[in-house]
């Protein structure tokens, strides 16, 4: 008889490495279908914060390229400001090639079975299991978690692409030079609208993208032209990468019989610094606690994790909109009364290693733009 896996999770990202470790971990069975051969190039500008080793029991280091603990502001490339993170713990800058593939290795460890360009084609519903087609063959499942991006058809084959989010763009690349300062992040404000660019250090190379998180369609070539060649750099002979982002606009639903999504999938991208990486984190490590709970007999267990995902992270997520529509909306200002202060930062620091949560300090950053506006 074939054998059927307690939980199958579609894709190897930071979502559902999350989720097959900590199933694997407790004992379960899980199968992760990756669409690429690992480790593959994932564009991200790969800032993560040290907050996430709380939810895992082993050391990240070795899939951490550098560690950041000062940023710098630029408007038009000018009007340069350093400000030092202070924070206990620098930030981690990682390649998601090494970071996601040393996550699911460490899922494979406790138990995972893994499947490498094996994309999902087709899936159904047959009673309590899910029947999956793939390029290698059918598997049958008893739950499933879809963390296959904001790219993926997973969602949309569960009936769950009525996400309440915001599609954003970003171009990436990475450009292989010696980094002068490799502790220091870089952020420009002024030559893109709705959004900013940044430099974030690996080792050796340059990660250089730009995003655009609002309604209008810009230009992002032009302007990341001109912010590489600001370092002294050339895209010259550069593999530009595009991507979309799901950026949060709202609570959606989050599950359907059998089903959850989780990571980028779920659409939970900060609209207002677009960080991913955490948030897929978070949602695989409370979606395995979700399917766990299902596997144990709990009958509202998926239902539970939509509820979770919207009230301990989606309405921190509702202050940061507030935030990126006003700060966008007046980026000049915003510049002039946030970011050039060296508290913006230090909050920020705050809000990123969990300290402080975007509700704490959203309003009263919101009264004080607008007052200036005024």
């Amino acid at each position: 008889m074939a054998q059927v896996y307690d939980c199958a999770v579609i894709g190897a990202g930071p979502g559902g490495g999350a989720t097959a470790y900590h199933l694997a971990r407790r004992g379960y069975r899980v199968l992760v279908l990756e669409k690429e051969s690992l480790p593959r190039y994932k564009p991200c500008g790969g800032g993560v914060s040290p907050a996430v080793a709380e939810w895992f029991d082993f050391d990240w280091s070795p899939a951490i390229a550098t560690y950041v603990d000062t940023i710098r502001y630029t408007w038009q490339m000018e009007e340069r400001v350093d400000a030092p993170l202070e924070l206990e713990r620098p930030i981690w800058m990682v390649r998601r090639d090494s970071f996601d593939h040393f996550l699911i290795k460490k899922a494979v460890a406790q138990g995972a079975e893994l499947r490498t360009a094996c994309p999902l084609t087709a899936l159904e519903r047959r009673g309590d299991r899910w029947e999956l087609t793939t390029s290698a063959g059918s598997f049958t499942s008893r739950y499933l978690v879809a963390a296959d991006g904001a790219k993926g058809p997973t969602a949309r084959w569960l009936g769950l692409e009525k996400r309440a989010i915001l599609i954003g763009g970003a171009i990436e690349v990475e450009i292989v030079a010696p980094v002068p300062e490799p502790n220091v992040a870089h952020f420009e404000f002024a030559l893109v609208k709705d959004g900013y660019l940044w430099n974030f250090p690996k080792d050796n190379a340059h990660s250089i993208g730009i995003g655009s998180f609002g309604h209008r369609k810009v230009d992002l070539k032009t302007p990341l032209a001109r912010y590489v060649e600001s370092f002294g750099l050339s895209l010259a002979g550069v593999t530009l990468h595009g991507h979309p982002l799901l950026l949060w606009r709202g609570p959606s639903r989050l599950h359907t019989e059998g089903a959850i999504l989780c990571g980028e999938a779920a659409g939970i991208v900060d609209p207002f610094t677009a960080e991913g990486i955490r948030p897929s984190l978070y949602t695989g490590v409370q979606a395995a606690g979700a399917i766990a709970a299902a596997l144990a007999g709990e009958p509202n267990a998926l239902e539970r994790y939509s509820e979770q995902i919207k009230r301990e992270w989606g309405e921190d997520l509702r202050w940061a909109e507030r935030l990126a529509q006003v700060f966008y909306a007046f980026p000049r200002i915003a510049y002039r009364v946030g970011v050039q202060q060296p508290s913006a930062t230090r909050t920020m620091g705050k809000i990123l290693s969990g300290s402080l949560r975007y509700r704490d300090v959203a309003e009263r950053a919101i009264r004080r733009l607008v007052g200036h506006r005024r």
